[in-house]
């Protein structure tokens, strides 16, 4: 193999990290946006913003890990599928607490009310990343994936 080869295949394992830190990001400055209380429409039209984009970015990094990245580990990886089945649950999981978080935040939930939300989401993100890093990066050190960043790890990649 390649240097160039062996460097395009380790940056798999370093996009996945840098997404998952700009999510961790994300979710920060969400309930840091939620936790300043500010009064007012701007307040409220800020935090709007902050949670469709942190939706739309999440959810965008786990549809292109289920469509593009999980199957290439699985046909390369046959023995890594109950860890893939494991993290699409939480995948699945995940769509569920931001669909949740989106009706509270469409119905004008007060900030008590979204921090719960962000709470689960956070919690069950964390794990689920951390899961993902331990099971998953080397794994991505050696795969052959002719793919862009963005189709397989979301619009923040």
């Amino acid at each position: 193999m390649t240097e160039r080869e062996t460097t395009r295949l380790v940056a798999w394992s370093q996009e996945l990290r840098r997404v998952h830190h700009r999510l961790r990001e994300a979710m920060a400055m969400t309930r840091a946006a939620l936790a300043d209380g500010t009064p007012g429409e701007a307040a409220t039209r800020e935090l709007l913003l902050y949670c469709h984009g942190f939706c739309a970015a999440l959810d965008g990094h786990h549809q292109g890990e289920d469509r593009t990245l999980f199957p290439a580990i699985a046909a390369a990886h046959p023995e890594l599928r109950p860890v893939l089945r494991s993290l699409e649950q939480d995948h699945s999981m995940i769509a569920h607490l931001l669909r949740g978080l989106q009706a509270a935040v469409d119905g004008a939930a007060p900030p008590e009310e979204l921090d719960q939300h962000f709470e689960g989401i956070a919690a069950l993100m964390e794990n689920h990343f951390r899961y993902e890093e331990r099971q998953l990066l080397s794994v991505l050190e050696t795969l052959d994936l002719a793919a862009a960043p963005g189709e397989v790890l979301g619009p923040l990649a």
